[in-house]
């Protein structure tokens, strides 16, 4: 689950990582009211008025505006709020800005030079440990600075038994230039990132950039949070921040009936139980000379309700012109399948596209025969080859 960069700063100031003053407005008044409170709390003469949706790049794609006085901040809640703001993660049909974050101004004249750093925490898959990655490029594209500077991104694993090691948040800070009473703000900023991961069941927190202001002050200046949805049942705080404005509709009605779905840009609907089949059945139709539409995971339990579903959901993107179901009979029967398949077929009335069946496991054989019976248009398959050759013939 994707939070907003204010929710997720949330989740980081509990935990004791410096974030900077702020509120979330709806309108330009309650910005002018937010802005006055902060100025009250901090002194600030400069507010950062900052867009709320689930993507990065908001900055060069005109979603986060630095305001020198009240006037500007009312202007600039105005120019954001409702914009439909495009960046490098939306696509070209962008996102509709509902809500707007104003926080302090951390960029003010002092004695040492501003910096910004790339700061993120994850799980390596491959040692089966957390990482904290970091680079001194901050504010940039971290993929970019991966491709054009790689020697300037550094890794540090973490034990999960004993956490930051003191001497690993020193490395960190040493590695990224710092000094005096900087270095001892990271030495604090680093392990309480760290303890908000692992707190908050996350699966990602990217903090770009962290910032060192002109006092050597630390801060988490954005904050990208993701956590992992397997864990929401241990965070019922969490499931409140869901913005389903920022998901898409389709998969949020899949999830009504625990459909595992994910839209693609093909031309062939596909619906499988199992995440490994489905994506050999992916594999499938592009040799096949398709495009895969989705992914659509029914799970282990299909019944006549989640294939209905499945299909109604399928057949909402009017690019797809065949629909493959790929099931294999292990802790459901493929009788029992077929037969969603028949009564859903049913229910739905016409579909405009045709259906390939391949089902193989316990009942296979009964469950061809169920469909090649029913006279429905449904061609029906053994082998995964049988179901190619007819896709291909039909696509």
């Amino acid at each position: 689950m994707n939070l907003h960069e204010y929710q997720g700063k949330s989740i980081l100031k509990k935990f004791g990582v410096s974030v900077p003053e702020g509120g979330v407005a709806i309108n330009s008044d309650q910005a002018i009211e937010i802005a006055k409170s902060i100025k009250e709390k901090t002194g600030t003469e400069s507010w950062a008025v900052k867009a709320q949706i689930h993507a990065g790049g908001r900055g060069k794609g005109g979603g986060v505006k630095i305001a020198k006085n009240l006037e500007q901040v009312k202007e600039f809640a105005n120019a954001i709020l409702g914009m439909t703001l495009v960046t490098h993660q939306t696509g070209p049909a962008g996102k509709v800005v509902h809500k707007i974050l104003i926080e302090q101004g951390i960029y003010y004249p002092g004695e040492s030079p501003v910096k910004e750093f790339y700061m993120s925490v994850l799980l390596n898959r491959v040692t089966c440990r957390n990482i904290i990655m970091y680079s001194t490029e901050g504010g940039m594209n971290i993929e970019e600075v991966a491709a054009k500077t790689p020697h300037l991104i550094f890794k540090e694993e973490i034990d999960s038994l004993t956490g930051v090691a003191d001497f690993q948040a020193r490395k960190i800070a040493f590695n990224l230039g710092l000094s005096g009473k900087a270095f001892k703000e990271m030495l604090k900023f680093v392990p309480a990132l760290y303890t908000a991961f692992v707190n908050a069941d996350a699966s990602l927190f990217e903090i770009n950039p962290v910032f060192k202001t002109s006092d050597d002050r630390i801060f988490a200046a954005d904050a990208k949070v993701v956590i992992d949805d397997s864990a929401l049942f241990r965070h019922p705080d969490f499931n409140e921040m869901r913005d389903l404005t920022e998901e898409n509709p389709v998969e949020i009605e899949a999830g009504k009936y625990d459909l595992n779905f994910v839209k693609l840009e093909g031309n062939v609907g596909c619906m499988v139980n199992g995440a490994g089949l489905a994506m050999a059945t992916m594999d499938i139709i592009k040799l096949s000379g398709g495009d895969p539409a989705n992914f659509l995971d029914v799970g282990g339990g299909a019944n006549a309700e989640t294939v209905e579903a499945g299909f109604r959901i399928i057949l909402k993107d009017t690019a797809v012109k065949a629909i493959l179901i790929n099931i294999f009979g292990g802790i459901v029967r493929c009788d029992r399948v077929a037969k969603g398949v028949v009564e859903a077929y049913k229910s739905i009335g016409n579909i405009p596209v045709p259906v390939i069946v391949r089902l193989q496991g316990t009942n296979a054989v009964e469950a061809k025969q169920m469909i090649d019976e029913s006279g429905l248009k449904v061609y029906s398959a053994i082998t995964l080859q049988e179901a190619a050759e007819k896709l291909k013939e039909l696509v």
